[in-house]
């Protein structure tokens, strides 16, 4: 059987079949695949992944496509023995997108099912590419700040202050879009954007509750570049080192600009000691699950996640937080492992999840792991450095030891989500590749047939 696949393409000199049949025209459809992808928030590998599926669809055999990731660019060959045609394309705008990386993965497996033609597929991509968010400019305003104030009851604070904090939270979202609306450089909008919302939370220590300084500590956590984060492990553990570097150095802008308008806001005005803030919430489970499956889905809002898959997400996210609290709480481990092992729950059971809801395993991950970002830690060393030159020796070790412990528990995370493909990668492409090969073989017989 595998002889007589390859003798197909070895002798057929018609339609889609012929690999180097309108060369010109399937490379370009293989880099706008790519391009959607890489520009809306998949990993390197899924981009492989994809463009390799719809070669095959296109009857360009897997040795005869090289792809070579840089994050802003794509640079494809096709080539054997006796034809070479290599194309680029730059990927400039990035962003997340949810609903485009599902899209476009279910329309490469359609493709080859329903044995497409080159312009069937070439409208079903364009399609995909210029069909309107599922949600408009207020609706993400809106959930912006739902978010952010979920996160704040995760990290402590009376419902007083998760209002407070909704509240700034929005109003930053509304002044990083108008940024962009503007032009203004990305990351200077994302400076904008932190430094008003911190300003705001700053007054709510004038009003009414109990944790008046918690606003302050969760008001910008929108801004929290958690896909470039994962994504950047991911592709560095599998081998994408430019596409990985980039999007850690991607990561460190945006935390950059962020850190920027907090520490502005923070410097403007007298906060207290951040060092002095409980880590142990008086929440109890009920609250911190419905919090977290808030904040998750606020998140999905933002990533333009279908909004059939918003359930999902919720009880990823409160299953990733409850798991990593009552490891923490409860059985003594450290923030770090708790933080692990809640990440890794939720990547595991989004394995078998994919399979219920016919989406991307990244898709449903992402969202679910963001309410474990560690504010109260990244607060605390943030507060710590802007006075660094009023500290005793024992308040900067604790600075210290506050960002490293942060940046475990983000790496954590990162691991965490990253997991299914670390473990489960290889076996996955073999399933894919066995369910691209039978398709082929229907295609080919029917084509004998016929």
């Amino acid at each position: 059987m595998g002889g007589d696949y390859k003798n197909y393409y070895d002798e057929q000199q018609e339609n889609l079949r012929e690999t180097f049949s309108e060369i010109g025209k399937k490379a370009e459809l293989l880099l706008t695949v790519g391009q959607l992808l890489l520009e809306h928030g998949a990993s390197a590998d899924r981009v492989v992944r994809n463009m390799k599926r719809v070669a095959a669809f296109m009857g360009i055999p897997e040795e005869k496509f090289h792809l070579h990731i840089m994050y802003t660019t794509l640079m494809l060959n096709i080539s054997d023995e006796n034809h070479s045609h290599t194309s680029f394309r730059k990927c400039t705008k990035h962003g997340v997108d949810m609903r485009i990386i599902s899209a476009v993965s279910k329309l490469t497996w359609r493709a080859l099912r329903d044995r497409f033609m080159l312009e069937e597929f070439r409208e079903n991509l364009k399609r995909i590419a210029e069909r309107p968010r599922y949600y408009n400019w207020w609706q993400n305003v809106l959930v912006t700040g739902a978010a952010c104030g979920a996160f704040c009851v995760l990290f402590g604070c009376d419902f007083s202050a998760a209002i407070y904090t909704a509240v700034c939270a929005s109003l930053g979202k509304f002044v990083q879009i108008r940024c962009a609306h503007l032009g203004i450089n990305e990351y200077v909008g994302m400076a904008f954007a932190a430094f008003v919302a911190t300003v705001a939370a700053y007054f709510a220590h004038y009003l009414p509750t109990t944790t008046p300084w918690h606003p302050i500590i969760a008001c910008a956590l929108f801004l929290v570049p958690g896909v470039p984060i994962i994504n950047g492990l991911t592709d560095m553990l599998n081998t994408f080192l430019f596409s990985g570097a980039a999007q850690f150095l991607r990561t460190s802008l945006i935390i950059g600009g962020m850190t920027f308008g907090i520490v502005f806001a923070i410097g403007m005005f007298p906060v207290v000691d951040f060092t002095n803030l409980r880590m142990l919430p008086d929440s109890d489970y009920l609250s911190f699950a419905a919090a977290a499956a808030i904040g998750a889905m606020g998140f999905s809002v933002l990533f333009n996640l279908p909004p059939r898959l918003l359930p999902a997400v919720g009880i990823g996210g409160a299953l990733s937080v409850c798991t990593r609290n009552f490891l923490v709480f409860e059985c003594g481990w450290g923030s770090e492992l708790g933080t692990l092992a809640g990440a890794t729950v939720v990547s595991i059971l989004a394995v078998r999840a994919i399979h219920w809801l016919h989406t991307p395993m990244q898709v449903l991950i992402v969202p679910a792991v963001i309410p474990l970002v560690p504010g109260v830690l990244i607060y605390r060393f943030l507060f710590a450095m802007i006075h660094i030159r009023d500290l005793k020796l024992e308040q900067l070790l604790g600075a210290i030891q506050s960002g490293v412990d942060a940046v475990l528990i983000i790496f954590g995370i990162a691991v965490g989500a990253a997991i299914p493909n670390l473990f489960a990668q290889r076996a996955f492409e073999r399933k894919d590749r066995a369910e691209q090969e039978r398709l082929l073989q229907e295609t080919y017989k029917s084509d004998a047939i016929n």
